[in-house]
């Protein structure tokens, strides 16, 4: 094919912009392990002071942060709660078990958003036959929820009940920055109620790869011992770290844009015959589709699309996702919805 290809798998495929590849080559670097990365060490700082927390840890992706986590929360035969739809689940290989011997109780929230009063009963521990729970885990936004933010007053109110009863806060983060903006509250006013926050810088924000995890200067001392564990010993990292700063600067507040964008595809598409999208729940940069039975599997809907050079993922026998970033200009969205136009209409044979 020649037609050119508009990639809305992920926000994960985002490049570089040339502005970010100069500051990449110009960092300043030294070797982590030492402490001696002094971009690395000023991202740290930076990301700790703007979520509100004494101390962070740079990662090489969201799974690392979120284990390095667990891993300075829980200890063997240990137990988690979590949404039955959340990344830590659903994506992450089985890591709280392979890792660290860790089990998960599984919460059915809505969209990835549960409430506090879902949580009673679920604490294990009284009984030695139990497994204790140590941890409840939060994701936002909420990938397989469609992208939807937490609203914060849900969020203190688990954080809440959690900590009354002596159970950490751990807040997947990977889009927490698409949720500020979405949601109108500040990292460090969601960050308040949690004991560890890892964030994503290679999604919305474009970096070419990196997390974050902040937390309790003797939490992150822990986490920071996993990291070498679990692989992560960085070096000379502070080119990775030169991009976060960058994207920092100037690419948190344009993610508004991608949601703009999202929300504009979303009502065009639930437009389509055979199509529906719940647009309640569009929020942020990632929309969730619906194809009817009658029209055939989503699997084969995403190939017919990649002939019309629109890449999607498929999210189940009958959903697909499509999420906007910044590499999507405003200018080949109509182009989106002609492809889902004409595969709409299509045989499904």
């Amino acid at each position: 094919m020649n037609v050119r290809r508009i990639d809305l798998r992920s926000d994960t495929v985002t490049r570089p912009t040339p502005e970010m590849r100069r500051v990449i080559a110009e960092a300043e670097v030294g070797d982590d392990m030492f402490g001696e990365d002094p971009t690395i060490n000023r991202l740290e700082q930076r990301v700790a002071e703007m979520l509100g927390k004494e101390a962070a840890v740079y990662a090489c992706s969201g799974i690392q942060s979120n284990q390095m986590a667990l891993r300075a929360h829980c200890s063997s035969g240990d137990e988690i709660l979590l949404d039955g739809s959340s990344h830590i689940f659903y994506y992450e290989q089985g890591a709280p078990a392979a890792l660290h011997g860790v089990t998960c109780r599984l919460i059915d929230g809505e969209g990835g958003i549960f409430r506090a009063e879902q949580l009673e009963g679920m604490i294990h521990g009284h009984d030695q036959h139990e497994s204790i729970t140590k941890v409840v885990c939060v994701e936002n936004t909420t990938n397989r929820g469609g992208g939807r933010p937490w609203p914060l007053e849900v969020f203190r109110e688990v954080a809440d009940w959690a900590h009354a009863r002596q159970l950490a806060v751990h807040v997947d983060g990977a889009r927490l920055f698409n949720a500020c903006q979405a949601a109108g509250y500040s990292p460090r006013e969601f960050c308040e109620f949690a004991d560890t926050v890892s964030i994503c810088f290679s999604k919305g924000l474009g970096c070419p790869m990196g997390s974050m995890l902040v937390g309790s200067r003797p939490m992150m001392a822990r986490a920071r011992r996993a990291r070498k564990l679990f692989g992560g010993a960085i070096r000379q990292g502070g080119m990775m770290a030169a991009s976060a700063l960058y994207a920092l600067d100037h690419h948190v507040e344009r993610l508004k844009d991608d949601h703009a964008q999202a929300r504009w595809l979303a009502e065009q598409i639930a437009r389509i015959p055979h199509l529906s999208i719940d647009l309640k729940t569009v929020a942020t940069n990632i929309v969730i589709i619906e194809i009817a039975r009658e029209w055939g599997p989503a699997d084969r809907f995403v190939e017919l699309l990649q002939r019309e050079g629109v890449l999607v993922l498929a999210f189940g026998r009958q959903k697909i996702r499509l999420c906007t970033h910044l590499d999507i200009p405003g200018d080949c969205l109509p182009r989106v919805v002609e492809a889902f136009q004409t595969v709409a209409a299509s045989s499904r044979d």
